[in-house]
């Protein structure tokens, strides 16, 4: 796992508990389990995405997928063999930061075009298409960056069903198609772009807006269209039928193998142990480590979940003096992250090997976590962004195959597989929690005294967060025990108390976020509520910061 030094945090995905448990214990070196590619599912129709750098990429698929169609993104000099496995049903060519004419700049495949399935080239994808097939791309006289309006040339086009003869959209390029391929035409143009839509009869097409991000509101309309009238998909890619496949999956891969998995109370870790548990029974053994570290009638609330409504075998370990025997004196919060992933690591070991024979770690991998861990060899077109922070420093020892039956689900999806699955509601919307739990939310030294104190306040945040019925709208929102004391007046006496920090964000991707604007009454009761009812806190503040420049989490 990389360590973002300039924030002092580690770069990890959404639910982040184990993953960051697991990756984090960078000390511990050995032989790395790889996950095993499972054989496609017969009668999957799938859309590929070639990956030229684009930073939407992943947008990309989040909007063929919400057209209940499969997708996958792969580099864009991927060869047609792994392509075939995937039952294509069309491309879609993605933007990147080259130009077409520059020496290197990566191109498509000549399978794109020989294979005569649907071609969509969206930005610098279809001035591949324009450059590849015989037309012109040139340098622009200026760079069009921002919302321009799209007119329709003509009236009959699939790409155009449903869409009004004019409608905004997002242009972000600097090059221009300056003369059409032979055979190609123009199908709508914008102020500045003559050749804003381009198609042949081949259903080959290029759209030089981005239909993928929210400024373009026609766009998903777009995509529809595109998915199911160009390309023939059915829109068979649900909950119900990943459900059905991945029990299928699952029992092909284990057979009569055990699996060991760590829980964590966030949704991945619940909907992989689900899933597991539904093919294979009780082949499937779940660890729950209470590190001492978690939120008030946690430990509970998971156990009950899973032993007593989903009927998975839970082996809970309670390390609280563990964990806080190796914090004790530590302030560094790299530190902290550091030992609360080793003694993890340890302890899971140590849990395991107690069970005999273990062939497989279950891991709730999220295609966002694939996508971002792919090298630059991989991925040559776009910088690599970080490792796998799933399976980083597991034991040499445990020499287990993986067993990642989420591994190409996006966060949305995860949580309607959740719900389909009967997972409870409180359990798929869990806000983010960070691996080393409430550690790096103490600023300073954990003791147990400080860890009830942030508990308590964290506990009076939650409440009355979800009694305004505003905890669905935030990305994050919890206390922080900072390490500054103040001094205060209550009843009629002098006090030197701590300062609570309150946090509440909202976000789509935890990559940006901004400060909820929380209600001023909500905050007053907050406030009022923390100081009466927390012992030796008499000060509260709201964080109004949002990232960047700030990140979510204060450590």
């Amino acid at each position: 796992m990389e360590e973002d030094t300039k924030t002092r945090r580690i770069s990890t995905s959404d639910d982040i508990e184990v993953s960051t448990y697991l990756g984090i214990a960078s000390a511990i070196q050995g032989e790395q389990p790889s996950p095993k590619e499972a054989a496609p599912v017969s009668g999957r129709e799938t859309i590929i995405i070639l990956d030229f750098g684009s930073q939407y990429s992943m947008l990309i698929a989040r909007r063929i997928r919400e057209c209940h169609v499969y997708c996958e993104i792969l580099p864009s000099d991927t060869p047609w063999e792994r392509i075939a496995t995937l039952n294509p049903k069309g491309f879609v060519l993605s933007g990147g930061p080259a130009s077409v004419y520059a020496p290197g700049a990566p191109l498509a495949p000549n399978y794109v075009f020989e294979k005569g399935l649907p071609v969509l080239g969206i930005c610098y994808g279809m001035q591949a298409i324009a450059h590849q097939l015989g037309g012109k791309v040139t340098p622009g006289d200026k760079r069009e960056y921002g919302h321009s309006v799209l007119h329709m040339d003509i009236d009959e086009c699939p790409l155009f069903v449903g869409l009004p003869p004019s409608t905004p959209v997002w242009m972000s390029h600097g090059d221009v198609v300056a003369e059409l391929p032979a055979g190609f035409r123009a199908l709508a143009y914008t102020e500045n772009s003559r050749y804003a839509v381009i198609g042949n009869d081949q259903d080959i097409f290029g759209l030089q807006f981005h239909p993928e991000v929210t400024h373009t509101p026609e766009g998903r309309r777009i995509i529809e269209n595109f998915a199911y009238r160009i390309c023939g998909c059915s829109g068979n890619w649900t909950p119900a039928q990943f459900i059905t496949e991945s029990v299928e999956r699952i029992r092909e891969q284990v057979k009569d193998g055990k699996v060991v998995c760590a829980l964590s109370g966030g949704v991945d870790s619940a909907v992989t142990a689900t899933l597991i548990h539904r093919a294979i029974g009780d082949n499937l053994v779940c660890f729950f480590i209470n590190n001492g570290l978690l939120r008030r009638e946690e430990p509970e609330r998971v156990l009950n979940t899973f032993a007593n409504n989903l009927k998975v075998r839970v082996v809970y370990v309670d390390a609280t003096d563990r964990f806080l025997r190796r914090l004790r004196g530590v302030i560094d919060p790299e530190q902290k992250r550091r030992i609360v992933g080793e003694e993890f690591i340890h302890i899971f070991e140590e849990e395991a090997a107690a069970l005999g024979t273990v062939d497989y770690l279950a891991q709730g991998t999220v295609y966002p976590d694939v996508i971002e861990s792919a090298s630059s060899a991989e991925h040559k077109a776009s910088a690599r962004i970080k490792s796998h922070h799933n399976v980083g420093g597991l034991p040499a020892n445990m020499r287990l195959s993986l067993v990642e039956p989420l591994r190409y689900l996006f966060k949305d999806e995860v949580r309607e597989v959740g719900l389909a699955l009967g997972l409870p509601e409180e359990m798929i919307w869990r806000q983010p929690f960070p691996g080393p739990g409430l550690s790096i939310r103490v600023i300073g030294e954990v003791t147990r005294e400080r860890l009830e104190i942030l508990r308590s306040a964290d506990w009076i945040v939650m409440h009355e967060i979800k009694k305004a019925n505003l905890y669905g709208q935030l990305w994050q929102s919890f206390a922080v025990l900072t390490d500054v004391r103040s001094v205060g007046v209550m009843g009629d006496s002098r006090t030197y108390g701590y300062l609570i920090a309150v946090r509440a964000v909202t976000s789509t991707d935890a990559m940006t976020a901004d400060w909820a604007r929380l209600p001023y009454e909500l905050l007053d009761r907050i406030a009022d509520r923390i100081v009466n009812e927390v012992p030796h806190v008499n000060r509260v503040v709201y964080d109004i910061t949002s990232k960047p420049p700030a990140t979510i989490e204060w450590e």
